[in-house]
């Protein structure tokens, strides 16, 4: 197939790139190329989205597979009108951070939209917002030849959010001391690796499935991740449990973020966050490696990035220590 990725250098993109080229695809991507080089086997075209002329060297050309990832409403209308008449399969990567509501574990496809930003370019706190945006854009022009893929947390080696990787890389990190986690570790994960949803991205492509789903990885109780994590990690240090108040209390930022307990949400307007329901697209093939061997990977990414360096997402070590001493 002759595949055009609207991006590729950076995470998501670029291991798409990868694996279509490991398929013998032919693959372009398109890309300022300041996130990364292109995968090996594959062609950059170096442009800026922002430049009305970006799509000229692709736009006479055609496509089996097109593949977009931006959440710039103004990127994606653009790329539509340039290239969707001479396209193919067209994906969408948009994200469950579109839905309006996270609160009803088990929610599919079917629930409700946050209202699409009106705004061409927008910032992070309308990141769900401008995933509406783009998704209407793409329906608009594509109709009924239009995959839209809504993903939860995307870990894995190269999580530079720093999310999925926390809990194994802290065990690793300090084995022997002890671990302060949630005393209400049962809240739901749902991390898909990025290897495993651009391998289904690209079977959807040759495949020509079309339609929109969460493409969500296997529900986990953070009680298990950190189980597998301190066994991956080799901790065998003491587990210290806080109550989710006293957490609060403390200024503990849930979920993501410096400071945080990563996953770990204590909002009960969040307990579907992690808790999606994917039948519709584990229906259309969608496979995830065991959780074991993906936090096997994603440690040795961790270490080799260096696991004292400070995180995105986590508590560092100095805060950690302070925890532990004031909940004694």
């Amino acid at each position: 197939m002759k595949i055009l990725v609207l991006g590729g250098t950076a995470w998501v993109g670029r291991e798409i790139s990868r694996q279509a080229v490991e398929r013998g695809h032919q693959v372009t991507c398109l890309a300022r190329g300041k996130s990364g080089a292109a995968a090996k086997g594959a062609v950059l075209i170096a442009a800026d989205r922002h430049d009305a002329a970006a799509y000229e060297e692709v736009s006479d050309q055609d496509w089996d597979a097109v593949v977009e990832v931006s959440w710039q409403p103004g990127f994606v209308r653009g790329a539509l009108r340039a290239l969707s008449e001479r396209a193919g399969h067209w994906a969408y990567v948009s994200s469950v951070s579109a839905y309006a509501s996270h609160a009803q574990p088990g929610a599919d496809e079917s629930a409700q939209l946050l209202t699409a930003t009106e705004r061409e370019a927008v910032g992070h706190d309308e990141f769900g917002q401008a995933k509406v945006a783009c998704e209407e854009a793409a329906a608009a022009e594509r109709g009924d030849r239009l995959l839209v893929a809504r993903p939860g947390l995307i870990g894995g080696p190269g999580d530079h959010s720093g999310r999925s990787g926390y809990w194994v890389a802290r065990a690793a990190r300090a084995p022997q001391s002890p671990l302060l986690v949630p005393a209400s570790s049962d809240v739901s994960t749902q991390v898909i690796g990025a290897q495993d949803l651009a391998a289904w991205l690209l079977d959807c492509a040759e495949k020509g499935t079309t339609g929109t789903y969460n493409a969500v990885g296997p529900t986990m109780a953070l009680s298990e991740w950190i189980t597998l994590s301190r066994e991956i990690g080799g901790h065998t240090g003491p587990v210290v449990e806080a109550e989710d108040d006293w957490l609060l209390k403390q200024k503990v930022v849930q979920a993501m973020g410096p400071e945080s307990l990563a996953l770990w949400v204590a909002d009960p307007e969040w307990a579907g966050f992690g808790a999606r329901n994917g039948t519709a697209a584990n229906a259309t093939g969608l496979r995830h490696r065991p959780r074991a061997q993906l936090l096997e990977a994603t440690l040795r990414w961790e270490r080799e990035q260096g696991l004292d360096r400070p995180r995105r997402a986590g508590l560092s070590t100095e805060r950690e220590r302070e925890l532990l001493r004031t909940l004694k």
